[in-house]
């Protein structure tokens, strides 16, 4: 392999951890907004109605968030299809269970899992409030986004459709986070340790937040 497709490979690699690190600190944020849901509907509805008119998180950030999650998946497909195309031949002895664990063998599948339900979300939340905002017009409704989150976690189909997505999520996380590092060149025999159980706190603890914000809307509306 030359030099330079050797660091065009280090350089999408870097692209893909980069893009990694950005969805994770969203993902964090997301979760925090979505827990005041938790803790009171007039707060959720006040941060929510704040990010929802706010020019920057609208014009600015939220198309760069498209633009990321795209990218995230799309670097992630290619860069498992050149890993692939370079070792063409599967050796007879080749133990890939003994080598790497599911995590890292399946991120594609993981990734398109999170997608899939992204798709749902969008569906969900991002096409009625685009509708009601550039269609419709309806720019000032602060006290929508509460009651609109508790009717979407009425159906007990759409739930469960979300918990198992969290639960593919928490897959992806649990590698995807200690390879951010890795391919952005954060390495050390000291730190990568600590580094691999921040990853697995964050790949436990977000998802199952969400899961629990699922299930608590659902129940208290039993």
């Amino acid at each position: 392999m030359s030099k330079g497709l050797s660091n065009s490979s280090v350089g999408r690699k870097v692209l893909m951890a980069l893009s990694g690190f950005f969805l994770l600190f969203f993902l964090a944020q997301h979760f925090v907004i979505n827990m005041l849901s938790v803790i009171s509907a007039d707060l959720f509805n006040e941060v929510s109605h704040f990010m929802g008119t706010n020019g920057m998180v609208q014009f600015v950030l939220q198309p760069v968030l498209l633009f990321g999650v795209l990218f995230h998946l799309g670097m992630g497909i290619y860069l498992d299809f050149k890993n692939k195309a370079a070792r063409p031949i599967k050796y007879a002895m080749d133990k890939p269970s003994e080598n790497s664990n599911w995590m890292s063998r399946n991120m594609i599948i993981t990734g398109v899992m999170i997608m899939l339900f992204l798709g749902l979300h969008f569906y969900d939340f991002w096409l009625p409030e685009i509708k009601d905002k550039f269609i419709d017009g309806k720019w000032d409704e602060p006290t929508k986004y509460f009651p609109h989150l508790q009717h979407k976690f009425q159906d007990l189909a759409r739930v469960l459709i979300y918990c198992v997505s969290f639960v593919f999520l928490s897959l992806h996380l649990l590698h995807g986070f200690q390879s951010a590092f890795q391919s952005a060149g954060f390495n050390h025999n000291k730190y990568t340790p600590t580094i691999k159980k921040l990853g697995n706190l964050y790949a436990i603890v977000i998802p199952a937040g969400f899961v629990f914000i699922a299930l608590f809307h659902y129940f208290t509306q039993l």
